[in-house]
């Protein structure tokens, strides 16, 4: 269908920006409609280069309101919803569980409910909804997550994901309502807000300011870049099987700590600075509670069903995301400003 009327939650969010700007881009017949509540990690600057665009407006909104809601499908008779609205950082899901309850898992179900609701004729419609490799808990030393494994979550923010995916899923076993997942490990890239290990590292960096790694710094992460995040999203909202779930992830497991050593040494270069002068600003914290120890994404599904694949090696993706912060240092600053730096206090300087 060129002529797609799409509902992306989250859109001005660090994933959600990059998957606006390629859709409205690349599909210039489907009109995005970006629902954004405009929370602390949802910034409009992330979509100036598309505002404009004739396929494309901005609403703001609280996917919890479920009235509102329920208005804006009956206005707008989407076609098809990409949720990626969420709560997603583990350190503020420890502090405020509850928030993550409301937004992850009650805004999750009044979105479905208002789909089933508004698509009385189900064909060529579609609810896909984007989660996370932490529903599944952690992994030891080998193995890695498949669509086959069990969840285990161990934070309240995975906690609140694995429920939303159970009611993404029971709707499509209920009510038939068609539904995709997907479930993503950790992104990196441009537009990230500087609460998440890469980008607080590159921003600390460039400050002199000390780098604080969570206990050894030995817990394990798949990483991808955001782009190819979004690639792998227009591919399943495009091609997916009704009902499935796909893995995505890099194939790039790295250890906290040689990621900080990495942009160390990166930054370093690009910043003229002596080699290993960075890495003197490494300090290690207390550890997060309930800190899970390694997470390894198997996405051969997503490669073998539907063609997708990683573009870029970590290291070329790192170094792409340091140039861009060094280049948007206006931006960096518009966003660390006012109540980021009472967290960044409470959260880091505190311990």
């Amino acid at each position: 269908m060129s002529n797609r009327k799409i509902l992306i939650t989250g859109g001005a969010g660090f994933i959600g920006s990059h998957v606006v700007r390629l859709l409205v881009n690349k599909y210039p017949g489907y009109q995005i409609v970006n629902l954004d509540a405009l929370t602390y990690a949802g910034n409009l600057e992330n979509l100036r280069d598309i505002e404009a665009s004739i396929n494309y407006c901005f609403v703001k909104g609280d996917i919890t309101d479920e009235v509102f809601i329920n208005e804006l499908f009956a206005k707008e008779q989407f076609d098809a919803v990409i949720h990626l609205a969420a709560e997603s950082h583990v350190d503020r899901s420890i502090m405020d569980p509850l928030a993550f309850v409301k937004t992850n898992v009650i805004g999750t179900a009044v979105l479905l409910n208002a789909a089933r609701k508004s698509w009385q004729d189900k064909s060529n419609k579609l609810f896909y909804h984007v989660s996370t490799d932490e529903v599944y808990g952690s992994l030891g030393e080998t193995g890695l997550f498949t669509e086959e494994t069990s969840y285990d979550p161990r934070s309240p923010y995975s906690a609140s994901k694995a429920s939303s995916d159970h009611f993404v899923k029971a709707y499509f076993h209920t009510y038939d309502l068609p539904v995709v997942i997907s479930n993503c490990s950790n992104n990196y890239g441009s537009h990230h807000f500087p609460e998440k290990l890469i980008p607080l590292m590159i921003n600390n960096i460039i400050n002199n300011k000390p780098l604080p790694v969570y206990g050894k710094g030995d817990n394990v992460r798949d990483w991808l870049w955001v782009e190819d995040h979004a690639r792998a999203i227009d591919v399943i909202f495009h091609k997916g099987r009704l009902g499935e779930t796909y893995n995505i992830g890099g194939f790039n497991e790295w250890k906290n700590i040689d990621i900080v050593m990495l942009l160390c040494r990166l930054m370093d270069q690009k910043l003229g600075r002596p080699e290993g002068e960075s890495a003197k600003l490494i300090t290690y914290v207390k550890d997060r509670a309930g800190h899970d120890k390694r997470y390894a994404i198997d996405a051969t599904k997503l490669n073998q069903e539907l063609g997708w694949e990683p573009s870029l090696q970590f290291e070329e993706g790192l170094s792409k995301t340091i140039d861009w912060y060094l280049s948007n240092q206006d931006w960096v600053k518009n966003i660390t400003s006012g109540a980021y730096q009472q967290y960044y206090h409470n959260q880091y300087n505190a311990r």
